[in-house]
């Protein structure tokens, strides 16, 4: 990958909203023998995760690659939703992983994993709590309500690789969210929203759990990972309405998250059922 770094005469016109310094962030990550090979910085575009994968399928990019963006115009999460946020208000990011020695069966664990990571890193380098929300969303508190302040998407580049794209905001003030279900960690009261802290205490915890998932052959139990995202996952024990495939709805408890990283639902006929993709709505506190 090129290096283009974010640079023109309008990054400073919010000061409260600094651009990310490219350079440092190469130092502070990139390492002999470390995941990350390379740290793209770009002003703007479209969407990460597209722009990656067709680097990827053209081999133009190898696995550790990074690429992040100032401002997406065309962001995407699950089920094709738009995710957009004004320029420098958050973290807009993809990476690209190649888990050769791990069985595809478990390449599904990739999103849940990327959700621990950054939980984990943001704990650190944020001062914040969050939370996770099956499968793919990172809840934070803000006037005690539970608000999404981070969401994550995988998609396939190629027949090896995998891009996983994040999307985080950060200092989102109350008029910009463009929902009301939406959050920030600036409003969930985070002790630093320095963009460039936040971005390496993530990549580096994502580079701590993908190396031990990998070293364990992907497999979650061995791993911790399983383990780990259940205790901090805000599903489970909730009562949840999946929205699945084929306009089909289930209600009942999260009661767990199985080896395959499914959402086990139990329904009112004493059913367990497990979801591996659908929309989750929870429908009461825990």
């Amino acid at each position: 990958m090129t290096p283009r770094d974010a640079a023109d005469d309008s990054r400073w016109s919010d000061l409260d909203r600094p651009p990310l310094n490219a350079p440092a962030l190469r130092r502070g990550l990139v390492r002999d023998g470390g995941l990350w090979r390379d740290v793209d910085v770009v002003q703007r575009t479209g969407s990460t995760n597209a722009d990656l994968v067709a680097l990827a399928e053209r081999g133009d990019a190898e696995e550790g690659a990074v690429l992040v963006a100032e401002e997406q115009t065309s962001g995407r999460g699950r089920l094709d939703r738009r995710w957009t946020a004004p320029p420098r208000s958050g973290l807009f990011f993809s990476v690209l992983l190649k888990p050769a020695e791990v069985p595809v069966t478990r390449w599904g664990w990739l999103p849940l994993l990327t959700g621990v990571a950054v939980a984990t890193g943001l704990s650190r380098a944020a001062g914040v709590d969050t939370a996770l929300k099956w499968p793919n969303d990172l809840l934070v508190t803000v006037t005690g309500e539970e608000r999404k302040t981070a969401g994550i998407l995988a998609e396939r580049a190629g027949p090896d690789g995998v891009v996983i794209g994040v999307g985080i905001n950060v200092t989102l003030r109350e008029d910009e969210l463009p929902v009301p279900q939406a959050g920030s960690l600036a409003l969930a009261g985070a002790i630093s929203t320095d963009r460039d802290t936040l971005l390496r205490g993530v990549l580096r915890s994502l580079e701590q759990w993908y190396t031990r998932w990998r070293t364990a052959n992907g497999d979650p139990t061995t791993s911790g990972l399983q383990e780990t995202y259940a205790a901090g996952c805000a599903t489970l024990g909730r009562t949840v309405r999946a929205e699945l495939p084929g306009d089909r709805s289930l209600v009942g408890e999260a009661v767990a998250v199985d080896g395959e990283g499914r959402l086990v639902i139990a329904t009112e006929a004493g059913v367990q059922e497990p979801v591996g993709a659908g929309d989750i709505v929870h429908l009461r506190p825990a």
